[in-house]
């Protein structure tokens, strides 16, 4: 059903090196399980994403989550994966909230579409200072 995102021969400073954008769209990421609110996303990258939370996340947890996907970007009103906590620490502006890097771990291929749908329409990189996605694998 889910097929593997990353290929782990990969060398882990080249998937750093990839683009990443921060996001100017209002999403929110859903624990696909229990439908409570994980958080919102700030950044996204092909592989992954960072969202913003006000709670703590516990890194190196497998999440199962469901993000709504706007009309003009799919047919359907939702796309679920898997995706693991990297790291978690308090967000420098507001000590209120939590800022959490995660990589998708496994997402169906036609949901994968849309994600990078989402990453295309949505994701910005003016606010980007050097394009990589750090925060899938540490700060």
């Amino acid at each position: 059903m889910f097929k593997k995102k990353n290929d782990p021969r990969e060398n882990p400073r080249e998937r750093r090196k990839r683009e990443r954008r921060s996001f100017s769209h209002y999403m929110r990421l859903m624990n696909e399980n229990t439908g409570e609110l994980i958080g919102h996303l700030v950044n996204i990258s092909p592989e992954g994403f960072q969202l913003e939370s006000l709670k703590p996340v516990p890194p190196n947890t497998d999440y199962p989550m469901r993000i709504e996907v706007p009309e003009e970007l799919g047919s359907k009103p939702f796309i679920v994966f898997i995706a693991r906590s990297k790291w978690c620490q308090r967000d420098r502006i507001d000590p209120g909230l939590y800022d959490t890097g995660f990589q998708i771990v496994d997402m169906n291929p036609n949901d994968l579409e849309v994600f990078q749908l989402i990453f295309e329409k949505y994701g910005s990189s003016s606010d980007n200072r050097d394009g990589t996605a750090d925060y899938l694998w540490g700060r």
